[in-house]
């Protein structure tokens, strides 16, 4: 006999159905005005992480939502505020969540502050929604609406509070009420504490309050949970054979070969990223004519790797 319950799907069966941690964010876009709206989501999650040529999140949200709103007129350009816990955040952050408010009325209390993220500097002819100063870190994102075609949704009616079909598969309108929204990471901000405690090593002690949400379960409260103390777990070390490692790397590019010092530091590569570390090397050597890699280069190479991850944060 099974030791669990059968419990019923319904809709909104991530928090009616389940226990399901998710984050707390804050989106903001643009308004009709121009000026910056802000509400608050939890069904917000990473998309495309590799492979892509660019990184990506997904948003869900009503399509009559401010937010679907906004994107759908063709202001594609927005920003993912990830909240800390703070002094009265919960209930400013629950505040910015309540349906059908205006963007003016929304903004009207709005309980924390606005400034400018990066992008802005950098391409000052893109109108972009300003971030929360309060947030640990920003992703500034624009909607990709070429996906799928969601741009074809752009300038639909609601019928009675919801959209008639068709509905996509992934991107833009995907049902009567709700949207997705595939949204290219165009950057990250991060304030320097926690930058630091990326680039430099990552210490518990040092990581943000993340807060979390669990969701609108009981028709009364939404539902947080404090961040509660990290423990670390070292991961399994499984180290390939130099002769395994050798194996994969002659058959990576005939024109490139690998000493013995240079594969001894790939060992502790998990075996299943080592065709694409092999292919990065390669890649590296064909740019700089390098035909034979030893451990010199693969100090090159690694250095370069840790600064591009340095830019990249």
């Amino acid at each position: 006999m099974s030791s669990f319950k059968d419990l019923r799907i319904v809709d909104n069966f991530y928090q009616t159905s389940s226990y399901y941690p998710m984050p707390t964010v804050m989106i903001s876009t643009l308004a009709e005005d121009g000026s910056t709206s802000v509400g608050s989501y939890s069904l917000c999650f990473p998309y495309y992480i590799a492979g892509k040529g660019y990184y990506a999140m997904l948003l869900e949200a009503r399509n009559s939502s401010n937010t679907a709103q906004h994107l759908l007129a063709g202001r594609k350009t927005i920003a993912i505020n990830f909240m800390p816990e703070g002094p009265g955040y919960h209930k400013k952050i629950v505040a910015q969540g309540w349906p059908g408010d205006t963007p003016a009325e929304k903004m009207k209390n709005f309980g924390f502050h606005l400034e400018d993220g990066l992008c802005i500097a950098e391409d000052p002819a893109t109108p972009r929604p300003k971030v929360v100063s309060e947030a640990y870190q920003v992703m500034e994102c624009t909607w990709m609406s070429d996906l799928e075609n969601a741009y074809e949704d752009i300038g639909r009616k609601l019928e009675d509070g919801c959209y008639p079909p068709p509905y996509r598969s992934f991107n833009g309108i995907t049902t009567q009420y709700g949207a997705h929204f595939i949204l290219r990471i165009d950057k990250v901000l991060m304030k320097p504490k926690f930058y630091d405690n990326i680039i430099n090593g990552v210490k518990g002690r040092l990581w943000p309050n993340v807060l979390v949400c669990h969701g609108y379960r009981d028709s009364k409260n939404f539902w947080f949970a404090r961040t509660p103390r990290l423990v670390p777990e070292l991961l399994p070390i499984r180290n390939a054979t130099l002769s395994s490692v050798r194996y994969a790397a002659d058959r990576t590019d005939p024109n490139v070969h690998f000493t013995d010092d240079a594969l001894e530091k790939l060992l502790n590569v998990p075996r299943i990223f080592l065709p694409t570390v092999l292919k990065g090397c390669v890649a590296w050597a064909k740019e700089n004519g390098v035909t034979e890699i030893t451990a010199r280069e693969m100090d090159i190479i690694n250095d370069k790797r840790a600064k591009e991850k340095g830019k990249t944060k």
